[in-house]
């Protein structure tokens, strides 16, 4: 398993067949995304997003969509939108691959802090996140607007 950016340091995506392949699995979390992936994930990059993922032979096995904030709370953080594994190979080391990746890439980028928000119905998730040393610092509030 190795770790491909899919996006550079722009949000310009390096190879569109990883994006392509990331979808099927990027879909076990987010499948409310329109049916043209490509389309809306180059808009979320064009906003300041950025995509990796692990990968097994030509296969996609691990998605991860993250960007940087600057805030006064924590100053400069890498935050993850989207953290998913394929749940045919959950517990196979990818998502501890991909979020050691996260990690290192906020420390290169001078970031005190990685975070991320994870649905309340999603244990396997918090158990994964708590073993890794995440832990919860505060409650996640929304208001749906539309």
């Amino acid at each position: 398993m190795r770790v491909v950016a899919v996006t550079d340091n722009q949000g310009e995506v390096v190879d569109p067949a990883w994006l392509a392949k990331a979808e099927l699995v990027h879909r076990q979390l987010r499948p409310q995304l329109p049916t043209d992936y490509s389309s809306r994930l180059r808009v979320v990059f064009a906003n300041g997003a950025r995509m990796a993922v692990v990968v097994e032979g030509d296969e996609v096995v691990c998605v991860a969509v993250w960007r940087i904030i600057e805030n006064t709370n924590e100053g400069r953080r890498l935050y993850v939108d989207d953290l998913v594994s394929d749940e045919a190979r959950r517990s196979r080391g990818s998502g501890k691959l991909l979020l050691d990746w996260l990690e290192e890439k906020a420390r290169s980028l001078g970031c005190g802090a990685l975070t991320l928000d994870s649905g309340v119905q999603r244990h396997g998730a918090h158990r994964f996140y708590f073993r890794e040393r995440l832990h919860v610092s505060a409650y996640s509030f929304k208001k749906v607007l539309k």
